[in-house]
């Protein structure tokens, strides 16, 4: 059985990382979308709130599970026996960080693997950082995000 892990921040997932993950699906036989905790951070949306939503996004995927985890994703990796790790790729300018990630992860243990998957070109300017931008300032996300984050992201910033 292959396991791929697809780690993030997810702060929010975004109709590209779900592009990456359905595609990864069907690749895979399970794949795991793990969040990542990154203590120097704060983060967008709060871990419960953020495994919640992608686990409404993602839930007619029967193959995927939605994790979380705090250190190495490599580590993570070797605890749930996968042995390949899922990276998307929105541009040009993201592969050389991915490249350096892969490189590194392949040092610390060169039996787990990186597999970049593209997202389709609708989807190469979304990033979670613009659609914070758009959610604070009241704008429209729908076309950014799934339905269960755009409703939870208006319901936070249009209280008040």
């Amino acid at each position: 059985m292959k396991t791929a892990i697809y780690p993030g921040s997810f702060d929010p997932i975004t109709k590209g990382h779900l592009d990456v993950l359905k595609r990864a699906a069907d690749i895979f036989d399970k794949v795991i979308i793990v969040v990542s905790v990154n203590v120097n951070k704060t983060s967008f949306i709060p871990l419960e709130d953020k495994i919640m939503l992608i686990r409404e996004a993602c839930k007619d995927l029967k193959n995927v599970e939605v994790d979380s985890f705090d250190g190495l994703t490599i580590e993570y990796a070797k605890k749930r026996n996968a042995n390949v790790l899922i990276r998307g790729l929105r541009a040009v300018s993201d592969f050389e960080y991915e490249m350096q990630m892969s490189q590194a992860n392949s040092a610390l243990c060169s039996d787990i693997h990186t597999v970049f998957l593209i997202t389709k070109p609708k989807y190469n300017f979304i990033s979670s950082g613009t659609v914070k931008e758009i959610a604070r300032m009241n704008g429209d996300i729908s076309k950014f995000v799934p339905e269960p984050v755009a409703k939870y992201l208006e319901a936070k910033y249009t209280k008040g």
